[in-house]
């Protein structure tokens, strides 16, 4: 079994991280979603079909939730998500490298995916002054 990854972001931002990463791995080594939500959300409305998602990553061992901005829309879905009985842990700032990272540590369970999910994003930003 593996933990499965969802990511929830504003619209655009999840699909094309995806995309990215599948394309320079090849095939991604833990099961991944996307799920984008519109602007002018009901959060409400997408609660099921967000739960929906998340049911079909999962591959037993729970769920690692990225979204791209902690607070926002896609943040505040994802922590309702969350308190739905399936084992969730939660990192926001999504980025490339934080999602590269996690695909190369797939042996990693929920409890230590999101420590490695953030060493992704914070070493994944270099001040290049060359």
């Amino acid at each position: 079994m593996a933990c499965g990854i969802l990511l929830i972001t504003h619209p655009g931002v999840g699909s094309a991280l995806l995309s990215v990463a599948t394309a320079l791995l090849r095939k991604l080594p833990l099961q991944a979603e996307a799920f984008e939500v519109p602007f002018d959300a009901d959060l409400g409305q997408l609660l099921p079909a967000a739960s929906a998602a998340l049911r079909r990553v999962d591959g037993g061992d729970g769920v690692l939730v990225l979204t791209d901005l902690y607070g926002a829309s896609p943040s505040n879905l994802a922590a309702q998500v969350a308190r739905l009985g399936t084992p969730v842990r939660r990192v926001s700032a999504l980025s490339l490298p934080m999602l590269l990272r996690i695909m190369n540590y797939p042996e990693q369970g929920l409890d230590e995916l999101p420590a490695t999910a953030a060493a992704g994003t914070r070493n994944g930003a270099i001040i290049d002054d060359a």
